[in-house]
């Protein structure tokens, strides 16, 4: 279970709470009006979502290239998308 503490007391103490995460490892919840609204997480722990993401993402592509159908070019999406 992971600490909650709200967003005022986070900006009093945000040292602290930034050593707890660090050090500690561990994880601190960010409240708002009693919703959870952020979390804070060691560097270790962002870096292996980041990894857990990327993952994923690789096995979307691979579905998506098994996939049949017309391929589109990735700069007719680029274009679609204004980018």
């Amino acid at each position: 279970m992971s600490a909650k503490v709200t967003t005022a007391e986070a900006r009093k103490n945000l040292a602290d709470i930034v050593n707890k995460v660090a050090y500690n490892k561990e994880p601190i919840v960010l409240t708002r009006r009693g919703q959870d609204v952020a979390a804070l997480v060691s560097m270790e722990e962002f870096e292996l979502l980041q990894q857990i993401e990327d993952h994923i993402d690789i096995e979307d592509a691979r579905q998506a290239l098994a996939e049949s159908g017309d391929n589109i070019p990735a700069e007719d999406v680029w274009k679609k998308l204004g980018l």
